[in-house]
C-alpha cells in the first residue's frame, strides 16, 4: 500500500513550516506511524551530513530526528547554498552538481524535477506518511514556471496542501485569502486546509478570523496554534533566526563574542552554548565592536570564506580581534573561521570567485588552499586535552603550516585536525557540532573560568520535540490532516 503524503506551504518565509513539520513528525511517530520528512528544494547554509556522505538542510535533519529515523539525502533532494560572486552551490541528492546564479538556476530547475520525484518516491517507499515542506511563499507567482518547491511539486506529485499563515506578523487574514486570490485556480484547488501559527492571547478573539478565512477560501480550518516559546531551543533553519538573538543573560559569567558575517553557515554550532545558563553568546553585527570583556571570540563557519574575511575587515572586527589576542584572549575558528585565522588563503581555481590569494588574520601560522572537492563526513575523536567529541566536517579546501604540529584534535581514525598557536590561546578546527557534546562543552566552560551546569543538551532537544508534538496534538486537528493526506 502506497504511503500517504501531505504538503505544508506558507504565505511567506519563516512562518513556521519547518517547526510544524518537525512537531507533526514527532506526534505521528508517537502514534506508531512510519514518518519521513521531505523538502523538494531548500535554500540554506545550515546543512547536516548524512551517513552516506551527502548533505541536506539542517531543518530536514531535525525533522528526521523528530520522526526517529536516520538522515537520507532523499529527504532534501535539492539544496541551494548561497555563496558570494559565484551564486549558489546546487546540491542534488546530497552532492554538489553546479554553481549557479539566480537566473541560471531558474533555467536549471525544470530539469531537476525528475530527481525530486525520484527522491519523493524513495521516501514514500519507506513510510506510512510523508510530510512535505514547501519553500518561501506559495504566492510567488513570478517563480511559478518550472517551480519544484511549492505548487509545481504538489501538482506533479499530486500531494494535497495545507497553507500556513503567521499571525505574529500581522495581516494573516489578507495573506491567506490573498494567496488564493493570486495563484492559479488549479494550484488553489490543491489546498485543502489552513493553519494560523504563532497566536498570542485569547484564542476566542480570533474565532471570527478563522471563520472568515474559511468562508473566503473554502479551505478547512485545521487549527490556531499558540506561540511555542521553546522553539528557540531547537536549531533554526536559516540565518533569519539571527535577526532575533537571545536576550541578555545578566548573571552569565562567560561571554563569547561571535562576529555575524554575511555568509555565516552552520551557525547552530552556537545553540548548545546559548542553552548554558552561565554563558552569554553575544552576536555582533557589522557596525558594533566586539566586546572588550569577551572571554572567547568565536569565528563560525562561512560559505564564502574570502568574501566574509573582507567583510570582517570592513567592519573593523580584525582590529578588535587583534586587541583581544594582545590582551591574552582566546580565539576559536570553526571551519571557514579556522581558515580566516591563518596567514594566507589561496583560491587558485576561483572556487569562491576570482582566482587569487588574500592575507588571512595571521593569528595562526597556517595557510589554506581552497579546492572544489568537498569533505562531508561524521567524525569522533578527542581534543588535545583528551576530551572526547562527536561532530561532522563539511568543508572545501585543505589547511597546512607549522601550527598544524599542534593539532586541535585527533580523530578516531588517527587523523590530526586543526591547529593551535604556541600558547594554545588561538585554535582552529574543521569539526562542527563540538559544543553539542556535553563533555566537550563543559571543558570549554571550565577553560574559560566558568562552572559547567551539567546540562544534557541532546536530552533537552528531545524534550522540546516531545513538548512540541503535544502542543500540536492539542491545537491542531491532526486526524483531519491524516484524512486530507493521500
Amino acid at each position: 500500500m502506497s504511503a500517504r503524503a501531505i504538503m505544508f506551504q506558507g504565505t511567506g518565509s519563516d512562518v513556521g513550516k519547518s517547526l510544524l513539520v518537525a512537531g507533526l513528525a514527532r506526534a505521528l511517530a508517537g502514534r506508531g506511524m512510519r514518518v519521513r520528512p521531505f523538502k523538494p528544494q531548500n535554500m540554506s547554509n545550515n546543512a547536516a551530513v548524512t551517513a552516506d556522505g551527502g548533505e541536506i538542510g539542517r531543518a530536514q535533519a531535525l525533522q528526521a530526528r523528530a520522526a526517529r529515523v536516520p538522515l537520507s539525502v532523499h529527504m532534501n533532494p535539492v539544496l541551494l547554498k548561497p555563496q558570494s560572486e559565484t551564486g549558489a552551490q546546487v546540491v542534488v541528492q546530497g552532492r554538489v552538481e553546479a554553481t549557479a546564479k539566480a537566473a541560471e538556476y531558474q533555467r536549471l530547475k525544470p530539469g531537476l524535477m525528475p530527481r525530486v520525484l525520484d527522491s519523493f518516491a524513495r521516501m514514500k517507499g519507506e513510510a506510512d506518511i510523508v510530510l512535505v515542506e514547501g519553500a518561501g511563499s506559495a504566492s510567488e507567482i513570478n517563480l511559478r514556471a518550472g517551480d519544484i518547491a511549492n505548487m509545481g511539486f504538489a501538482r506533479a506529485a499530486d500531494v494535497p496542501v495545507v497553507l500556513i499563515g503567521d499571525i505574529d506578523r500581522g495581516g494573516v487574514i489578507a495573506s491567506l485569502v490573498g494567496t488564493k486570490a493570486v495563484i492559479d485556480p488549479a494550484d488553489a484547488a490543491m489546498i485543502a486546509g489552513f493553519i494560523v501559527n504563532r497566536f498570542r492571547g485569547d484564542p476566542s478573539l480570533f474565532a471570527d478570523g478563522m471563520a472568515v478565512i474559511a468562508a473566503r477560501t473554502g479551505w478547512a480550518p485545521i487549527g490556531l496554534v499558540p506561540h511555542f516559546a521553546d522553539a528557540a531551543r531547537l536549531p533554526a533553519e536559516d540565518a533569519l533566526a539571527l535577526n532575533s538573538p537571545p536576550p541578555r543573560k545578566e548573571g552569565a559569567r562567560i561571554r563569547i563574542a561571535v562576529p555575524i558575517l554575511p555568509h555565516i553557515s552552520n551557525f547552530d554550532d552556537l545553540d548548545p552554548l546559548d542553552a548554558e545558563p552561565g554563558v552569554e553568546v553575544v552576536r555582533v553585527r557589522p557596525g558594533g565592536p566586539l566586546p572588550a570583556d569577551a572571554d572567547l571570540v568565536l569565528l563560525p563557519g562561512s560559505k564564502a570564506t574570502i568574501a566574509d574575511l573582507a567583510a570582517l575587515r570592513t567592519a573593523g572586527f580584525d582590529i578588535d580581534m587583534a586587541a583581544h589576542v594582545r590582551r591574552g584572549g582566546r580565539v576559536l575558528g570553526l571551519c571557514g573561521g579556522y581558515q580566516m585565522l591563518g596567514r594566507r588563503l589561496h583560491d587558485p581555481d576561483g572556487v569562491e570567485g576570482p582566482a587569487g590569494s588574500v592575507d588571512g588574520l595571521g593569528v595562526l601560522d597556517v595557510e589554506t588552499r581552497l579546492t572544489a572537492a568537498k569533505r562531508l563526513v561524521e567524525v569522533t575523536g578527542e581534543t588535545a586535552d583528551g576530551v572526547p567529541f562527536t561532530g561532522y566536517e563539511m568543508h572545501m579546501g585543505a589547511t597546512d603550516g607549522p601550527d598544524r604540529s599542534r593539532p586541535f584534535a585527533r580523530l578516531a581514525d588517527g587523523t590530526a585536525d586543526g591547529a593551535a598557536s604556541p600558547d594554545g590561546r588561538v585554535a582552529g578546527t574543521y569539526v562542527h557540532g563540538l559544543f553539542a557534546h556535553d563533555r566537550q562543552r563543559a571543558a570549554w566552560i571550565e577553560r574559560l573560568g566558568g562552572a559547567p551546569s551539567g546540562l544534557d543538551y541532546e536530552a533537552g532537544v528531545e524534550a522540546v520535540l516531545d513538548a512540541l508534538a503535544a502542543h500540536l496534538e492539542k491545537h491542531l486537528d491532526v486526524d483531519r490532516l491524516l484524512t486530507i493526506a493521500r
